[in-house]
């Protein structure tokens, strides 16, 4: 069932709404006050007057608007991009310290160009004076030869030397000079030294001879190891005569003959006259007092010589002409 329907209100017995408070009028605005530059157009019109539109004076400064970069023309290279990151601030004090600090690299450099520019030329002046200036040239007053012997002419070592005349000692040849010197005659061997400033010292080692051999045109003078040194018209005096052939067969007797004067004492070699021998085991000596030594070869040289000494002392032998030491273990005299 439904319910029962609810009674209807008529309007004259609905309660009326509470009456509208009335509105409050707007307070009027006051007028701003007039700007810098504008006039008061209050004095003109009222102030119901509509507003009139300023217009900007010439004092003010109105900002251009901001450029837009463009793309670059054709053909042109790239744009340069602004450089990046921080942008590096130098006080002043850095700056006098980086200023200071070039200076004195420059003055470095400079110094350094000087000194070797001054070293340069000290070098450039002592090579000149020594190598090419006559200041240490040679000079043949002061060339001293020493040791020629009986054989060698110092006046042609002088020579020599004085060829070189005004040349600086050290650019001085002193090798081809020592050749030149070692072909004179009579010369064995020489030792060349700068005497500064202007001097040589040449120390020569002559070749003495030792004995005389006949020749066609005279004696021909050798010294120890067979070396002709010269020749002498006549008989040298001191020397004894060696009785051999000079040539390829006689060589070898020659050598075994020099053998033996070499090895006598010096005493002893004064008293031989004359040495002869046709082959080198039959070396014989004749002494300046007349008596014969048959010495036979080259060996035991030394013994030979103490035994022919020991019967020379003998009292017993002074009559004896003939003294044989070819072995001197068994000598025989008579």
């Amino acid at each position: 069932m439904r319910p029962p329907p609810r009674p209807r209100t008529p309007p004259s017995a609905r309660p009326s709404a509470p009456p509208a408070e009335p509105r409050a009028e707007p307070a009027p605005r006051a007028p701003a006050a007039p700007r810098t530059g504008e006039r008061d157009t209050s004095r003109r019109g009222s102030a119901s007057a509509p507003p009139v539109r300023r217009r900007a004076s010439r004092e003010e400064v109105v900002p251009a608007p901001p450029r837009v970069p463009g793309p670059p023309p054709r053909g042109a290279g790239p744009v340069p991009r602004p450089p990046t990151g921080p942008v590096g601030v130098v006080s002043h004090g850095m700056a006098d310290r980086l200023a200071e600090r070039e200076a004195m690299r420059r003055h470095r450099v400079l110094r350094r160009v000087v000194l070797w520019t001054v070293a340069a030329v000290a070098t450039a002046g002592i090579v000149w004076a020594a190598l090419f200036s006559p200041l240490l040239g040679l000079d043949p007053d002061d060339v001293r030869v020493s040791g020629e012997g009986t054989v060698v002419d110092p006046a042609e070592v002088t020579a020599v030397a004085a060829r070189s005349q005004g040349v600086p000692l050290p650019r001085l040849d002193t090798v081809a000079m020592r050749d030149e010197v070692l072909g004179l005659n009579g010369v064995r061997d020489v030792t060349i030294r700068r005497a500064w400033p202007h001097g040589l010292v040449l120390r020569l080692t002559s070749r003495e001879p030792v004995a005389a051999v006949p020749v066609d045109d005279g004696f021909a003078l050798l010294d120890a190891e067979g070396v002709r040194v010269r020749t002498d018209d006549a008989e040298p005096e001191g020397l004894p005569v060696v009785d051999v052939p000079l040539d390829d067969e006689g060589a070898v007797a020659l050598a075994a003959a020099l053998v033996v004067l070499n090895a006598l004492p010096a005493d002893l070699h004064a008293e031989v006259a004359e040495v002869s021998a046709r082959t080198r085991d039959t070396v014989e000596m004749r002494l300046r007092d007349g008596a014969l030594v048959v010495w036979g070869g080259g060996g035991d040289v030394a013994l030979k010589v103490r035994v022919l000494q020991t019967l020379r002392a003998l009292p017993e032998n002074a009559d004896v002409t003939v003294f044989d030491v070819s072995v001197p273990t068994t000598p025989v005299t008579r």
